[in-house]
């Protein structure tokens, strides 16, 4: 069975910084496109980042203002979002995703204290 398990969220400080993980299993990992999202006002999620198969093309929403990255492992069949200068808009819970995939983890979720 496909399973995405996302971890790293936590309670962290304004400005503070976090790296959350996803764990895929159950689908050929290096060859889907990954992406991560999040709730947003008026949207069910939106799109935060997202990679190519091979990494080798990421991109971001707008307003990240480059406070975020995606990268991959692809031996290790794992997704990674380090997020810096956190602030309080940042708070929600992450997902992870396979681009072709419909299929969602559970969330992990990052607060942002002010």
């Amino acid at each position: 069975q496909v399973q995405l398990v996302e971890s790293g969220g936590g309670l962290v400080q304004s400005g503070g910084s976090l790296r959350l993980s996803c764990a895929a299993s159950g689908i050929i990992f290096r060859l889907n496109a990954m992406d991560w999202y999040r709730p947003a006002p008026g949207k069910e999620r939106e799109l935060v980042a997202g990679i190519t198969a091979g990494g080798s093309r990421t991109k971001y929403l707008d307003s990240l203002k480059g406070r975020f990255t995606i990268s991959r492992d692809n031996a290790k069949n794992t997704l990674y979002l380090p997020m810096n200068s956190l602030h309080s808009a940042d708070t929600a819970v992450y997902y992870c995703k396979a681009r072709d995939l419909d299929v969602w983890g559970q969330g992990t979720l990052v607060t942002v204290s002010s």
